[in-house]
């Protein structure tokens, strides 16, 4: 008697209970179509714009972000290090270089979930054009690393692996065509432990 309703209402659950598995899947496995990547920065150009593709929309929406129109900045992420590997937070990098033309720019580190990574009050969680140190030629070397370090420090008290997010404002980067083009930082591997 009860048979059939509950075949029902199983197939129902599985119907259910898949689709938004798979939505959700879909939306952790991308930030959409059209990005670009510069060494191991990525960014999507695209996906604050009104030619966003729908997983971009989503993927917005579901995270609750405002993202920056398309001449106020561009966002690059990096997970992995110059030569392919996977930002891990027991190990320390130099970030060096000079980043796109940009009248402000911020650096931080973020979890896997793009959450910002805090270290602790007192350590330094973010660094920016205006407080970070240059050499003459107006290059800069931040080292990220959980021991600290001379000069720019970006701390990382953290457990497994992490990506660095380098945001450009004002930028004429974010209208151009010519992001190939673009010289970004580069991100080394120096060590690992308390090596």
């Amino acid at each position: 008697m009860f048979r059939i309703p509950f075949l029902v209402a199983l197939a129902l659950a599985i119907a259910f209970g898949g689709g938004i598995a798979s939505a959700v899947w879909a939306l952790k496995a991308t930030v959409g179509f059209g990005s670009i990547a510069i060494g191991p920065w990525v960014a999507f150009p695209e996906a604050q714009t009104i030619n966003a593709d729908p997983y971009a929309k989503a993927h917005r929406a579901r995270a609750g972000e405002l993202l920056y129109g398309g001449a106020e900045g561009l966002m690059f992420s990096a997970q992995t290090d110059d030569k392919g590997q996977k930002l891990q937070a027991t190990c320390s990098y130099d970030v060096t270089g000079l980043t796109p033309q940009a009248r402000f720019w911020t650096l931080y580190a973020a979890n896997a979930d793009g959450l910002p990574l805090r270290p602790g009050s007192d350590l330094p969680s973010a660094l920016n054009s205006w407080t970070v140190l240059r050499s003459g030629n107006s290059n800069f070397t931040v080292h990220v690393s959980p021991n600290a370090q001379p000069d720019n420090w970006l701390a990382v008290r953290h457990a497994g692996t992490f990506r660095l997010v380098l945001t450009l404002l004002d930028t004429p980067t974010a209208g151009s065509s010519g992001l190939i083009d673009l010289a970004m930082p580069v991100i080394t591997k120096t060590g690992c432990g308390d090596a």
